[in-house]
């Protein structure tokens, strides 16, 4: 049996074969748009921050009145902290990785710039902000504490050297060394660079939109910030964060009665970072499936049902030498020819809807891996699911031909 005869076939139902075709091309097309999505914010999900996760935590100190002095306050909580058995470093900072906001930059080369040369998140952190956060310099030289300044959280200071992320030395610096280069972030003042680390990712979590363009971009500035509610980075050894997690609470509680104190593990903010993401993959992943089983299942029944009004003609087929391979093989054919005008018309529906999706809520581009592997899987599929029916029409035995001759006689 030729392709030929399977598409004449395929023309006298052409009905059922448009309806199943077009059946195919919106599930390709939504299926493969899904894939890129899902694979996107996975990939997106699993990022590494750069930091050392597993022990690391975040303190918060929320003081109901107004503390006179603050810098002696946070003085007096990071000894508090440093005291505590298994307490390996801590700091106070303005932002941390995956926070879902923080502080972001316009980094320039010249001052008065007027298109920035990159966007950065911005931290704040002390000497000892780099064993805290487990990271170790790539090159340069970590902040001295002569060089720490406290400040608050409104007034711009001049940084008087910066340590910044491999990426974002390479953005600024492409073919040149970024150590001992100047910048100009925040103030109009030059900011000598002097370290540069391997990675700290940006607090900022949309895997879509502005922010997402600058993740790995950040820069680490030599200031502390005083406070009312301060944020503490504590590292633990491995092995003791939950014990000094509890630990700190109950220090910070018992120095100062009167604020909320209030701790959350790495792994406690980057489950909430990315709950949506996980949540959108799930909700994709469910459609996909159904749009699946049930375009398997249209494909099943209208084959069934194609079977069925032809039983006499398979007879015929049988009785003038037809093998059951050769039914089934035509069937499959059929059911090809269908599948793959489903798959043309779905890539192109695919990339379609990908630039609308671009254009409206800032979708990843679609690669045409997806559209591909999304045509095999339907094209697979086809062939899957008219497999019983078919193997059905096979066993049609050749009498049935000869007893619809003798009553039509």
């Amino acid at each position: 049996m030729k392709f030929r005869s399977a598409s004449f076939a395929v023309y006298r139902k052409k009905s059922g074969a448009v309806l199943i075709a077009v059946q195919i091309a919106l599930t390709l097309a939504i299926l493969s748009n899904a894939m890129a999505l899902i694979v996107n914010r996975l990939s997106w999900s699993a990022r590494l921050t750069g930091i050392d996760e597993p022990n690391i935590f975040f303190i918060y100190a929320t003081s109901v009145d107004k503390p006179s002095n603050l810098a002696a306050l946070e003085a007096s909580d990071l000894d508090g902290l440093r005291s505590i058995a298994g307490v390996a470093n801590t700091y106070t900072t303005n932002s941390f990785p995956l926070e879902g906001g923080g502080w972001s930059m316009s980094v320039d080369l010249a001052p008065n710039q007027k298109k920035a040369s990159a966007h950065s998140a911005y931290y704040f952190g002390d000497e000892r902000a780099l064993d805290t956060l487990g990271v170790s310099l790539i090159a340069g030289r970590n902040f001295t504490a002569s060089e720490i300044i406290n400040r608050d959280g409104s007034t711009a200071s001049p940084a008087t050297g910066v340590i910044i992320t491999r990426a974002l030395a390479q953005r600024l610096f492409p073919r040149r060394d970024a150590l001992g280069k100047s910048i100009y972030i925040e103030t109009k003042d030059p900011s000598p660079i002097i370290g540069i680390i391997d990675r700290l990712q940006g607090p900022f979590v949309a895997a879509t939109g502005f922010m997402s363009t600058f993740t790995e971009n950040s820069v680490l500035a030599p200031f502390r910030l005083l406070s009312e509610s301060p944020t503490y980075v504590v590292r633990t050894q491995p092995g003791t964060l939950n014990a000094v997690m509890k630990a700190a609470r109950s220090k910070l509680e018992s120095m100062n009665g009167t604020r909320m104190v209030t701790a959350r593990s790495m792994g406690e903010i980057r489950a909430g970072a990315y709950r949506s993401n996980r949540g959108l993959t799930l909700l994709l992943g469910a459609v996909a499936f159904i749009l699946v089983a049930v375009t398997a299942f249209g494909m099943a029944g209208l084959t069934s049902y194609w079977v069925a009004q032809r039983r006499r003609q398979i007879g015929i087929r049988r009785a003038l030498g037809a093998t059951r391979l050769m039914i089934l093989r035509f069937f499959q054919k059929e059911n090809f020819l269908i599948a793959f005008s489903g798959v043309l018309a779905g890539a192109l529906l695919a990339i379609a809807l990908n630039i609308w999706l671009i254009s409206r809520f800032e979708m990843v581009r679609l690669d045409p891996t997806y559209v591909i592997a999304g045509g095999l899987v339907m094209l697979l599929l086809g062939q899957v699911a008219i497999l019983w029916p078919a193997m059905r029409a096979a066993q049609v035995p050749p009498a049935l031909a000869i007893r619809g001759s003798q009553r039509d006689g």
